[in-house]
């Protein structure tokens, strides 16, 4: 059964509930790291299910997120209201050969645009996290609401590494 935007955003808004988005932001590149660290090829490239993603597909999907929430955030600050295009992620894994990228490569594009992320958010007046860009299929989306729904991406996907290395019953 597939998620509606809305049942999607409930779900991920919930993950980070109760924790402070920023710090949750600031500290998800180390988290990634950590769970990667020594694990073998073999280990991160094994996808859970046929249609689950790998380790090393989510370390990508995480990367290219950040990509495209940069361009978002950037747009959004500079012209409150404006319309935002959503991405279809499968088509990207797909397209870009997540299955292939180079983790260390993925976690490190991951920590500089996200470093590069929580350093503007945190240099920008708050009443500019007021300002909200129309999703293409989430609608009306402010920079705080944003902030949230990225910590929440975050650790659902963390969670998602954490629980394919675990061993194999």
């Amino acid at each position: 059964m597939t998620e509606t935007p809305q049942q999607y955003t409930q779900r991920i808004l919930s993950y980070s509930e109760g924790g402070d988005a920023m710090q949750l932001l600031e500290s998800a590149p180390r988290k990634l790291s950590s769970l990667l660290e020594g694990k073998s090829k073999d280990e991160i490239s094994r996808r859970p299910a046929p249609d689950k993603w790998s380790p090393v597909e989510i370390a990508a999907h995480l990367s290219d997120t950040e990509i495209a929430v940069s361009w978002r955030v950037r747009q959004i600050l500079g012209t409150s209201g404006i319309a935002v295009q959503a991405f279809d992620q499968d088509a990207w894994a797909n397209t870009f050969d997540y299955a292939h990228r180079d983790p260390n490569a993925s976690i490190e594009l991951f920590r500089v645009l996200r470093a590069a992320n929580v350093a503007l958010l945190k240099s920008v007046p708050k009443k500019l996290w007021d300002n909200y860009g129309v999703h293409q299929e989430r609608g009306n989306e402010s920079i705080t609401h944003m902030t949230r729904l990225m910590a929440g991406h975050d650790l659902n996907h963390l969670r998602q590494i954490q629980a394919a290395l675990e061993p194999v019953a």
